[in-house]
């Protein structure tokens, strides 16, 4: 009778003449081999189209090939993107990527994040703003021996366990660009508090007026939390102002599309009435109308670097990979920004 089923390693074993521990070796890419035998049994996994158990090599090598992804962030596209970019990485590896929420403001925040990290015994971890903020979180996973990188809008690592963007100076080259139209009264919708990527924003932006003479009234500054809802508010706040705003710089692209639909609400024309400019470069950017300036934020890249980071030397003989771990964020021109009225 013909066997059916999937073949084991058993089956290699038996076909290649060797033992269990020697198609192991080979699967392990242990170095206690001679070219032959690697060869002629990784002929007959070939042959045979046997797909070694997950399992069983975690629990040889004494770890789970699984790269972790912690956050608490309220933008779900923002999440999105850097999942497409972890699985970009781990894509034709042995490696699987788990996601985690956490609550930030939870007491039992770090004891909760213990567990799931010492329960899953996660090859690596990712961890998003603003979780990545929390140098206690990055100290946990030093102690439990978890390799971690932490993505941020500022360098608060060494450069193994960073990925950064430029946030402050892209923001202020983009306040920049608003000012070289003619605008003078910029509002701003901030993040935020407690998000380090809502201070640097912020201080880009406060920065450009600064240096250009511009004086900012507090009135002039409306605060969110990167929803489509806050920036609705906070933007209507700002052009209920006499005078008001003539361009309204936003801290990310879903409060800049509650931006445009506050100044739909009030009958102004975008650009024409206000100028609008965000962040992120989301979909949403070029969905809407008019289509929206906007920073691109790299962060599909910046994830994607992450995860060669965190797996890099995973195989042995495997020296691990050079990735930057700063990441340039650039101004995009669409339709939303114009000289102000006259």
């Amino acid at each position: 009778m013909q066997k059916t089923g999937q073949p084991t390693i058993n089956d290699v074993a038996r076909i290649a003449g060797v033992s269990k521990k020697t198609v192991s070796r080979v699967i392990n890419q242990s170095p206690l081999l001679n070219e032959e035998t690697r060869r002629k049994v990784e002929e007959v996994i070939g042959g045979l189209g046997y797909v070694p158990n997950p399992q069983a090599r975690a629990l040889a090598l004494r770890r789970n090939f699984l790269i972790g992804l912690v956050h608490d962030n309220p933008n779900a596209q923002t999440v999105l993107n850097v999942q497409q970019g972890m699985l970009e990485a781990l894509d034709d590896t042995e490696f699987e990527m788990v996601v985690r929420p956490v609550r930030r403001g939870s007491p039992t925040m770090l004891e909760d994040l213990r567990h799931f990290l010492e329960r899953q015994r996660l090859f690596g971890v990712l961890l998003m703003p603003p979780i990545s903020e929390n140098d206690a979180v990055a100290k946990l996973c030093d102690d439990i021996g978890c390799r971690y990188v932490r993505m941020g809008s500022a360098m608060l690592d060494d450069e193994a366990h960073m990925v950064a963007s430029n946030d402050r100076d892209a923001v202020r080259g983009a306040t920049e660009y608003l000012i070289a139209q003619g605008h003078r009264r910029i509002g701003l919708v901030a993040g935020p508090y407690g998000f380090r990527s809502a201070h640097e924003r912020r201080s880009g932006f406060e920065e450009a007026l600064g240096d250009a003479g511009i004086a900012l009234p507090r009135s002039m500054i409306a605060e969110g939390n990167y929803t489509f809802e806050s920036g609705l508010a906070a933007a209507g706040r700002l052009l209920d102002l006499t005078p008001r705003p003539t361009a309204i710089f936003s801290c990310n692209d879903e409060m800049a599309a509650g931006v445009v639909h506050a100044a739909a609400q009030r009958g102004l024309d975008v650009p024409r009435d206000l100028s609008i400019l965000g962040f992120d470069d989301t979909p949403i950017a070029a969905h809407i109308w008019p289509p929206l300036s906007t920073v691109r934020w790299p962060i599909a890249s910046m994830a994607r670097s992450a995860a060669l980071k965190l797996i890099g030397g995973a195989e042995p003989g495997d020296e691990g990979v050079d990735e930057p771990a700063m990441f340039m964020s650039t101004l995009i021109r669409r339709g939303s920004v114009a000289a102000p009225p006259a």
